[in-house]
């Protein structure tokens, strides 16, 4: 019995001898990692754009109202055409704006309220959307009383749909969720093709990397975390912290080497792939209120932040400092969104309403 036992007890020695040692190179490679990091980090962002003129004025006025949700607005999308804008609400309707004459083009009541995403098909023919329902479903844009007869359900989660998006083609979709997952589905056959495992809390945004090829997409999470995404192979190639709260927002820069990030921590971040770091901090001791959403302008210089204070907030992306705000809006400020070509931005509230501005 005691001969027997003595090579057990050197196994379990030699595991833990081997598993200490994994451990300290994996430290040493942490360490490493850090080294090149901070070799790379030669120069502060802000200190770059000291020799940059400021923005002195931005001239951007409210433009259009568009009123007839009757609760919560909470997702809003351009359409391709630049002109129509699909919005949806916790009354559980989907609305079609024509945004230069306030229009409702066309209406659709969901089977759910709290309809939290939806997004135009590149093509501008299809419309998708979801929310408590779990489900991601697909309206192609015809007259009303055919929209929501030929609606198709593409996919489902385990919990609430909170994002979706189409990556370069009307055949399929890209959702987060608050299962903690992402998912690419395949709208004809409703096909999951891929899923992304990877964060630790509720997925409440996505955005699609604005290159031709369109493989990579970044997310942000209740983890407080943003993670770049391989679409083919399903894996995280980068992730990026320093919030200290819920991360509501992601947006990729225009020229698709860095990523904006809005959160519940005030603050919105702008984090370099290249430098594989956080390069500027969007943010004010006067600003107490959570970011609901950011985007871009078309140059990437203006980042467009939506509060909780009812404003949005216009930051300069090169020196850190906010440049205006936008106020009308009577309660929070859930999305905004830069239309196509750059000439005017939309925000959605929870008073009921969708702004335009140009």
């Amino acid at each position: 019995m005691s001969e027997s036992a003595v090579p057990a007890s050197n196994a379990n020695a030699n595991a833990s001898e081997k598993m200490a040692s994994l451990v300290r190179e994996a430290e040493n490679l942490k360490t490493k990692l850090e080294e090149e990091r901070q070799k790379l980090n030669d120069v502060n962002l802000s200190n770059i754009a000291e020799r940059l003129e400021q923005i002195a004025y931005v001239n951007i006025k409210p433009r259009k109202v568009l009123k007839g949700h009757q609760a919560k607005v909470l997702c809003t999308d351009w359409s391709p055409d630049k002109r129509h804008i699909i919005s949806s609400s916790q009354d559980g309707r989907l609305i079609i704006w024509d945004a230069f004459t306030t229009n409702k083009e066309h209406a659709v009541t969901m089977p759910t309220t709290w309809i939290m995403a939806c997004a135009y098909a590149p093509s501008g023919n299809f419309v998708a959307c979801g929310g408590l329902d779990n489900k991601v479903t697909v309206y192609p844009i015809t007259s009303d009383e055919e929209m929501a007869a030929k609606k198709r359900t593409v996919g489902t989660h385990t919990s609430y749909m909170s994002c979706c998006i189409y990556p370069n083609s009307d055949q399929q979709i890209l959702t987060g969720s608050g299962d903690s997952t992402c998912a690419l589905w395949d709208v004809e056959s409703g096909q999951l093709l891929q899923s992304f495992h990877g964060h630790s809390g509720d997925v409440m945004a996505i955005d699609l990397a604005p290159n031709e090829t369109g493989n990579t997409f970044v997310s942000g999470s209740c983890d407080r975390m943003a993670f770049i995404w391989d679409m083919r192979s399903g894996h995280v190639v980068q992730s990026f912290e320093g919030h200290q709260s819920d991360v509501n927002s992601v947006k990729f820069h225009p020229c698709g080497d860095a990523i904006a990030t809005g959160s519940d921590d005030s603050s919105c971040r702008l984090y370099d792939m290249r430098a594989d770091r956080e390069v500027a901090v969007f943010a004010k001791e006067s600003i107490i209120f959570g970011v609901n959403s950011v985007d871009f302008s078309v140059s990437g210089r203006l980042l467009f932040a939506g509060y909780n204070d009812y404003t949005v907030n216009l930051w300069d992306t090169l020196k850190s400092e906010r440049v205006c705000l936008l106020y009308g809006h009577e309660n929070k400020v859930s999305c905004v969104q830069v239309s196509p070509d750059g000439t005017a931005l939309s925000t959605g509230s929870w008073d009921y309403t969708i702004r335009v501005w140009a």
